[in-house]
């Protein structure tokens, strides 16, 4: 009998961003969603502010404690349940409206010296929370671009006071991404 994947490798993207902004992940094939919303909020560096939601396959999935309507508890739905070529949707923030297409890339044997969940590869840095979605976004780096711009002066007041002052659109920090994650680990454990 082979032996079943204890790794998946996902693609996670982010929808409507030109050029992409996306991070390759390796989680254990047990992360349930309700997990992998903590991991995508790791290596994204959002802080989990908002309501969220998965949809796979047609099928709504959501934090139970969030009381949306329509959905099935996100706890309750693995990834030792998706195969490579598999699609979901994660869509954060029902105001900015932050979609992202996760694709199951492969799924692999646990590498024991390593530490999971891991981001292998990643590009651009995520939106800052809260900067108005794909077309925010766009208006604001325009904004922060143009020392001319009407609002230039608005919007780096406001990346001040968010404490992103040093923001690079252009940057992907890997081990800052995989620190984060390491973080998450380290909560996890403590719980169990």
């Amino acid at each position: 009998m082979p032996v079943r994947p204890s790794i998946h490798t996902i693609k996670v993207s982010l929808r409507y961003m030109k050029p992409p902004i996306w991070r390759r992940l390796q989680v254990p094939s047990t992360t349930s969603l309700a997990e992998l919303h903590d991991i995508i909020q790791a290596a994204m560096g959002w802080y989990d502010c908002h309501l969220h939601q998965f949809e796979v396959n047609g099928v709504h999935y959501a934090d139970t404690n969030h009381m949306l309507a329509d959905t099935t508890d996100e706890a309750r739905r693995t990834l030792a349940e998706m195969r490579a070529g598999d699609r979901l949707a994660y869509w954060y923030d029902f105001g900015d409206d932050w979609w992202h297409d996760i694709i199951v890339e492969s799924l692999d044997r646990a590498d024991p010296a390593l530490t999971y969940p891991r981001c292998v590869n990643g590009r651009r840095a995520a939106p800052p929370e809260d900067s108005g979605g794909p077309w925010g976004f766009v208006e604001l780096m325009r904004a922060l671009s143009d020392e001319k711009h009407p609002e230039h002066e608005m919007y780096l007041d406001w990346m001040e006071q968010i404490g992103e002052v040093a923001y690079d659109p252009e940057r992907f920090d890997l081990d800052a991404t995989n620190e984060a994650l390491s973080q998450l680990s380290a909560v996890a454990l403590q719980r169990s």
